[in-house]
């Protein structure tokens, strides 16, 4: 259980929310965001949050707070968290796919980075003479899998580091300053990754005499499950900023250095409150299998990914129980829908020693404040988006997104 919960807080919320239902804190939300900003630097650091890894408005606002500027993944995005009231000029849009309205935003005063030759393209023909930044993929990638490498050959993401001399030309040909260099392949908590990434990073960004920022992206590596590492920003910190010293000293220029985590910041910042609904098993041979009413429409990582996250049942009543083993599957009719499977691997299946169970107990999955309420399967089996609460400063429980209804799901269908 995470310490900004009790079992008495997990049963009443359950009372009187329903389930299932997120709860973030605001507390740990800051917590990480400071820890961020305290990220050694050696000329300047501007630390931006990557909403995609939760976009719900009440998060963002309280990492706006603290301080943060947002790295955006779409068009949807940025209005988005312009509507939140985030300054058009702390906002940076970095997309596989441009919004049609790109020249508007830019005029905002919103940033952008091209990310193919192709984008330095339709930047320069609705922001000619404007500065923009480029994302460079350095050849080079650390994610444990395909689905999560956001670098190297097997990556779509950014300019390949062969033709950034051809993105040069691209954007002299529209009076474009490329004042960025941004590159992101997920470099984990290992200091000796960060340390190779940098500097690989900033032999690139060498061939760009006007970029004046670097920015290394985010994949700080979080610790989700009891003795999984979590990076240490300050150790990998002090690799960086010998590699920018270093540089400087070569080049003349001074970089300032910019990071874009997601998942650092709200990972361990929130849980998800479902209710056990059944407890069944496939004989003396099978499984005992734990069933909950929540699954890939809230949670979608483990089904994606084969990814882990601490569970724990709670019983509805104070009173002495057993444990026993279970595959803890979601509510919907899919297979795939398993919250415990083998570790990175979907298509496994690994049980867990939990509390013994009973139909009513809530249950507590961890580690859902990234990449779980801002990416699911939602209205998969017609299920409705799921509520979401904030522990306030003060302990409060305040609701900051209602349960969908059905008239919602069903508003924008046509003939019913």
């Amino acid at each position: 259980m995470p310490s900004f919960l009790s079992t008495e807080q997990v049963r009443a919320i359950q009372r009187e929310f329903g389930t299932p239902v997120f709860v973030y804190d605001q507390q740990t939300l800051a917590r990480q965001a400071e820890a961020v900003l305290a990220f050694p630097n050696a000329f300047g650091l501007t630390a931006r949050y990557a909403m995609k890894a939760c976009p719900t408005a009440a998060v963002v606002k309280v990492l706006l707070d603290a301080g943060l500027h947002i790295d955006a993944s779409s068009g949807y995005e940025v209005e988005r968290v312009l509507r939140v009231g985030a300054p058009p000029e702390r906002i940076l849009l970095t997309a596989q796919q441009l919004p049609e309205d790109l020249g508007a935003l830019v005029a905002r005063g919103v940033n952008f980075t091209a990310c193919s030759i192709g984008q330095i393209h339709a930047f320069g023909r609705v922001a000619r003479g404007r500065a923009l930044s480029i994302r460079v993929n350095p050849g080079l990638g650390s994610g444990h899998s395909n689905r999560t490498n956001v670098g190297g050959p097997a990556s779509s993401f950014g300019i390949w580091h062969e033709y950034v001399d051809e993105a040069l030309a691209v954007a002299r040909s529209y009076d474009l300053e490329i004042e960025r260099m941004h590159t992101h392949i997920g470099s984990g908590a290992d200091p000796e990754v960060w340390k190779r990434v940098a500097l690989m990073s900033l032999e690139i960004c060498a061939r760009i005499p006007s970029a004046r920022v670097l920015s290394l992206g985010g994949g700080f590596k979080v610790g989700r499950m009891p003795g999984e590492p979590t990076t240490d920003l300050q150790v990998v910190g002090g690799v960086v900023v010998e590699a920018f010293r270093a540089f400087a000293a070569e080049h003349g220029r001074e970089l300032e250095l910019e990071i874009e985590p997601g998942t650092y910041f709200v990972a361990n910042a929130a849980v998800l409150v479902a209710t056990v609904i059944d407890v069944v098993d496939t004989g003396a041979e099978g499984y005992r299998f734990l069933k909950v009413d929540t699954g890939m429409t809230e949670i979608v990582r483990p089904s994606m990914y084969g990814a882990q996250h601490p569970i724990e049942v709670i019983p509805a009543q104070d009173e002495e129980r057993g444990t026993g083993d279970y595959l803890v599957v979601g509510h919907c009719c899919e297979s795939g829908d398993v919250l415990t499977p083998e570790p990175g691997n979907p298509e496994g299946l690994q049980s867990r020693a939990l509390v013994e169970a009973r139909p009513g107990d809530p249950i507590v999955i961890g580690a859902v404040g990234a990449y779980c309420a801002g990416m699911s399967t939602k209205n998969y089996n017609s299920f409705p988006e799921a509520a979401e609460l904030m522990i306030t400063l003060d302990g409060k429980v305040e609701l900051i997104r209602r349960r969908q209804t059905l008239d919602q799901v069903l508003q924008n269908e046509v003939g019913l």
